[in-house]
């Protein structure tokens, strides 16, 4: 038994459903339904009437919300004593995508240094896979993802932009539509071990586009470089917050169906630095909506 399946079910007991628990808690649906079979399991009690259609409390699961309300309330009582400022002093460990390192990352975290400077922020590079299994083991506070088919259980993720994906050829290329140039034209690769490279490629099978690989790179900026040598055509994503410099190449439009990958920060569900992950996602929030303000048009 944990504070985090005790959370979730003052949750279910508070929005009558899975469903509204699921979104108060930041989870899925299958994950609450999960976590409340682990609680009847740890407790040996059965905590839901599950002959009705919507799962109902049982009389003796409104005693343990009882007892469970006010352990929450001394857990997090308890939390501020120890870190009474939230986490605003101390290290903040966060991990971030390689494509926002020259862009997004550096801005917000300026922002959130010049609010909070007793702060230390060690920022590790990583994919997305990578930073989620260093904060499932407790080694990141937070990450900066992209967001993956599927969440891992106790870990929060919180969106703050959508960006979709664009062709990149370089400037002397005549020919305009992405799919003739994808078909016809050396193809550079993002990492597909990448939840974006992923995205990427589920596209372009799915227009069935066979593609002549030349290479696979792991940074919008390395590949914008071999683009513009004119060394093949990509797809990357329309950086919301552009980096200073670049590589100028033509970039196109994939259309309404083309792919497009949500940013966001991830966490721990029972993450006890919540002032200071609150406040860096502010920073991150500020950096975009400066930079959707301007409009910037500068290629990713």
């Amino acid at each position: 038994m944990t504070i985090r399946l005790l959370r979730t079910l003052v949750a279910v007991a508070d929005h009558k459903t899975f469903t509204a628990a699921a979104e108060a808690v930041h989870v899925s649906h299958a994950a609450v339904s999960q976590q409340m079979q682990s609680l009847e399991a740890d407790l040996g009690l059965t905590l839901f009437n599950r002959t009705t259609r919507t799962p109902e409390l049982t009389p003796v699961a409104h005693e343990v919300v009882a007892r469970a309300r006010l352990l929450l309330a001394d857990y997090d009582n308890l939390v501020p004593s120890v870190l009474a400022d939230g986490g605003l002093s101390g290290v903040l460990k966060l991990g971030a995508l390689g494509t926002t390192l020259t862009g997004l990352t550096p801005q917000a975290v300026a922002i959130f240094k010049g609010r909070f400077p007793a702060v230390g922020l060690h920022i590790r590079p990583a994919l997305t896979g990578a930073s989620l299994a260093e904060i499932e083991r407790g080694n990141l506070d937070a990450a900066l993802i992209t967001k993956p088919h599927l969440m891992p259980t106790g870990i929060v993720f919180r969106p703050l932009a959508e960006e979709p994906m664009h062709l990149i050829a370089a400037c002397e290329e005549p020919e305009d539509d992405p799919l003739t140039l994808l078909r016809t034209r050396p193809y550079i690769r993002f990492n597909r071990n990448a939840v974006l490279g992923t995205l990427i490629d589920n596209w372009i099978q799915s227009r069935r586009i066979r593609v002549s690989e030349t290479m696979e790179l792991d940074s919008p900026e390395a590949i914008a470089s071999m683009v513009y040598a004119n060394l093949g055509v990509s797809i990357v994503p329309d950086l919301t917050v552009k980096p200073l410099e670049s590589a100028p190449v033509k970039q196109l439009a994939l259309g309404p169906d083309g792919p497009t990958r949500v940013l966001g920060l991830a966490y721990p569900e029972d993450q006890i630095k919540t002032r200071a992950v609150d406040e860096l996602f502010r920073s991150f929030e500020t950096v975009i909506a400066r930079a959707q303000a301007d409009g910037r048009a500068t290629p990713a």
